[in-house]
């Protein structure tokens, strides 16, 4: 397993060790050891899994009171996968990073607490699996404007499918007041 740090504090991505031979693959696609031997010490409580069609987009999400730390990564098809730091007093507050996670990259991305998360699918389908540290509390979760121009996220859609609540994100400015100091 290679972890190399991602250019905004916290952020990691993970390229698992993949072995291959003439039957297919096979990959640990967790190992709490090998993960905390890399600096990923988190306690993750809940796995969830998503299937959304090509040019969706789910995000940025983030709980405020139960922040969660993420593992992400794709079991089918390609996502666009991006964090933004939104830990007020962070020296990166406000700014992003995103990569291409994959079925057949295997990698996954290490978000942790204090970053909204969000993807696009760039594929006609992507399924994903991610490891949250905290249960989920729809009561508690706040979206970010996907194309809010303060962040300037390069999504790869341009026309993207989104819910209802994510069509209705508020702009970062003006969740400033309700996000977490770190």
């Amino acid at each position: 397993m290679k972890v190399t740090d991602a250019p905004l504090p916290g952020l990691k991505i993970i390229e698992p060790a993949v072995f291959r031979d003439q039957r297919g693959f096979f990959l640990e696609t967790y190992h709490q050891r090998r993960y905390c031997d890399a600096g990923i010490d988190t306690v993750f409580v809940q796995d969830n899994y998503s299937r959304s069609g090509q040019h969706t987009i789910r995000g940025l999400h983030m709980q405020l009171r139960a922040p969660q730390a993420k593992i992400v990564r794709v079991v089918a098809g390609a996502i666009f996968d991006v964090a933004v730091d939104v830990r007020v007093g962070s020296p990166t507050f406000g700014q992003w990073f995103g990569l291409e996670l994959s079925s057949d990259n295997f990698t996954q991305l290490f978000v942790p607490a204090g970053f909204a998360h969000g993807f696009a699918v760039t594929t006609p389908f992507a399924e994903i699996e991610y490891k949250c540290s905290a249960f989920y509390d729809p009561a508690d979760e706040i979206a970010v404007r996907w194309d809010d121009p303060a962040i300037g996220i390069a999504w790869p859609v341009t026309a993207p499918v989104l819910s209802a609540r994510d069509a209705a994100a508020l702009p970062l400015a003006d969740l400033h007041d309700r996000l977490p100091r770190f």
